[in-house]
């Protein structure tokens, strides 16, 4: 998902991994095509199969190798799907924090990734409908049956309801009815729900409030002004 720079060859990466969850490990790396860990295989949402091990001294595994075992076609050379790809690889650092082994969540995340470099629909709701629909792996995933017009919908809950809250973390009706939208979407149909640019921020706010009242120390996006920024110059 992300590595950090230790030396001129040497990196930390940080991995999600289908059998151990998130997983960080310390490379050697080299830009030499013999190289068993090449440097340009740890781009960030890079799919890899990888090899790694752990002696009793070390408190960080080893990435001994890594092989691509599926190459993108479009998402690194689209301008639009690679600062999707970005904000997927920074929304996952936060969001799969501390976490073990989660084969549905993994699967979950491979397949939207390959999903989002083969289509040739729209993508602008990409990330809204990636987040909302990730909660249902990570234990709360908003009650889409508890909506009714004129409900507000409850943060900490995850439910909507006809009665406001005592706490503040609740969204008033009209963006409580967004929330509703949203949790319709899916890869096949989202081209189809037609958002502006105010509402897909609007959007994009709550998800994250809603991911940082349930997820401890989740970070601040910083790619997202660079996602808006992007949206905003193709109207």
């Amino acid at each position: 998902m992300r590595t950090i720079k230790l030396g001129d060859n040497k990196l930390i990466a940080d991995l999600l991994c289908r059998e151990e969850g998130r997983v960080s490990a310390i490379c050697k790396v080299s830009t030499s095509k013999t190289a068993k860990v090449r440097r340009q295989f740890l781009q960030p949402l890079t799919l890899l199969e990888v090899v790694t091990a752990r002696t009793p001294r070390q408190t960080m595994p080893q990435l001994l190798e890594a092989r691509l075992t599926q190459a993108y076609a479009a998402l690194p050379f689209d301008e639009v799907k690679l600062s999707l790809g970005f904000f997927v690889a920074e929304f996952l650092v936060y969001a799969t924090r501390d976490m073990h082994c989660e084969t549905a969540l993994f699967d979950f995340v491979e397949q939207s990734l390959l999903w989002l470099d083969a289509t040739e629909r729209g993508t602008a709701n990409f990330h809204l409908m990636f987040m909302i629909r990730m909660s249902r792996f990570l234990g709360f995933l908003p009650d889409v049956e508890t909506f009714r017009e004129g409900t507000v919908f409850d943060l900490r809950e995850g439910v909507f309801s006809s009665h406001v809250p005592l706490h503040r973390d609740f969204l008033m009706p009209e963006d409580a009815k967004k929330m509703h939208i949203l949790m319709r979407m899916t890869p096949s149909n989202m081209h189809l729900f037609r958002l502006s640019r105010q509402d897909r921020n609007r959007i994009v706010e709550f998800c994250l409030q809603f991911y940082r009242l349930h997820i401890p120390q989740f970070g601040d996006m910083k790619s997202l002004e660079v996602l808006q920024s992007l949206f905003r110059e193709r109207g």
